[in-house]
């Protein structure tokens, strides 16, 4: 098996609903997105996935989010877009465009921050 890792980013507005503080004020983020995928063999040319496939693929999913208010996506219709979320949104979306028999979507990270990070994995 081998994991395969690509970091991209993206911004955008949202806020915290249910929640007491700062966060249930409209506010934005610069996030960083790691999506890691797990690959069950090379192809002939000795990749799992070309790097360039899967920045193209994370890019569209990404583009859903990238300069939007989070919180008028249907994903996150009577939730709030926290990290948490933000992080399965992108793993359910990135698994139905990348799995394959030899490829799986493993994790996605959601850094909102430089120190504060959310993780999805099934």
């Amino acid at each position: 098996m081998y994991k395969l890792t690509i970091r991209t980013s993206f911004a955008a507005a949202h806020n915290l609903v249910n929640y007491q503080g700062d966060c249930e004020n409209l506010h934005g983020h610069n996030w960083k997105v790691d999506v890691a995928v797990i690959a069950r063999q090379l192809d002939k040319a000795g990749l799992g996935i070309d790097f360039k496939v899967l920045k193209r693929e994370a890019g569209v999913v990404i583009n859903e989010l990238d300069h939007k208010y989070l919180n008028d996506n249907p994903a996150f219709a009577g939730i709030s877009p926290s990290s948490e979320h933000i992080s399965r949104f992108l793993f359910e979306r990135l698994s139905e465009h990348l799995n394959s028999d030899v490829i799986k979507v493993e994790s996605v990270t959601v850094w909102e921050s430089d120190n504060a990070s959310a993780c999805y994995y099934e």
